[in-house]
C-alpha cells in the first residue's frame, strides 16, 4: 500500500479520460471499418459472416445473401472458395423492403437513372432523369434483379452505406460495387433476407 492518500477523481479528470477514450482507435474491427473508405466508419453495422448452406441448394452461377437487418451484402463465387462481404444500404422503411429470391439480370456499367412512379408522387421535386455520373444515385455499377424496379448498385453519397436509407435498393461503396459487378454474371441468385 503506497504512502499517499487515494484521491478520487475529478469531474473533470473522469470528462478528460472519456474523451481520450472515445477519440482512440477502436482495435478489432475489419479493414473496411478503419478507414478503407475514409471518414465513414460510424456507419458500419455489425457484420457476421454467414454459412451459405441453408440458403442455397447450389452455387453454380455464384451467390448473393442481402442481411437487411445487419445491412450487409454476402457474395459467394462458383468456385466455393471466393466470398465477400460488404457493408450496404437498405431500404428506409419495411414497406420499401422486398424480401426473398430473384436473380441478376442485367449489368450497367455507367448506369442512368429514373425514378419510379411512386418515387414521385413522394418527391415531385426530383428530377424525372439523371444521366451517368457523379450525381446519378445508382452509383459506377448497377445490378438489375428480375424484380421491377430493384437493384444492387453504388452510390456517390458514402453517408447512406450501413444505414436506412435507400427507396428500396441495396446500396454499395462505388469500390465495392465495381468488384462485385466483375465477379457476379446475368443469372446469379440472389436472396434478400
Amino acid at each position: 500500500m503506497s504512502g499517499f492518500p487515494r484521491k478520487r477523481p475529478s469531474r473533470r479528470a473522469f470528462l478528460a479520460g472519456s474523451a481520450a477514450l472515445a477519440g482512440a482507435p477502436v482495435l478489432g474491427q475489419p479493414a473496411f471499418a478503419q478507414g478503407a473508405v475514409a471518414g465513414v466508419r460510424r456507419n458500419i453495422s455489425g457484420f457476421r459472416i454467414l454459412d451459405w448452406r441453408p440458403y442455397f441448394s447450389t452455387l453454380q452461377g455464384g451467390a448473393i445473401l442481402v442481411d437487411i437487418d445487419s445491412r450487409a451484402l454476402h457474395f459467394w463465387g462458383a468456385d466455393g472458395r471466393t466470398y465477400r462481404l460488404y457493408p450496404s444500404s437498405v431500404p428506409l422503411t419495411e414497406d420499401l423492403t422486398r424480401r426473398g429470391r430473384a436473380r441478376v439480370v442485367r449489368k450497367v456499367e455507367g448506369p442512368d437513372w429514373r425514378p419510379t412512379p411512386s418515387m414521385m408522387q413522394r418527391n415531385p421535386e426530383w428530377p424525372s432523369y439523371i444521366p451517368p455520373g457523379p450525381d446519378n444515385p445508382l452509383g459506377t455499377h448497377a445490378l438489375y434483379l428480375n424484380w421491377t424496379y430493384y437493384r444492387i448498385h453504388g452510390t456517390h453519397d458514402t453517408r447512406k452505406i450501413g444505414r436506412k436509407s435507400s427507396n428500396g435498393c441495396i446500396g454499395l461503396y462505388n469500390e465495392h460495387i465495381a468488384e462485385l459487378f466483375s465477379m457476379t454474371r446475368v443469372g446469379t441468385q440472389v436472396l434478400l433476407i
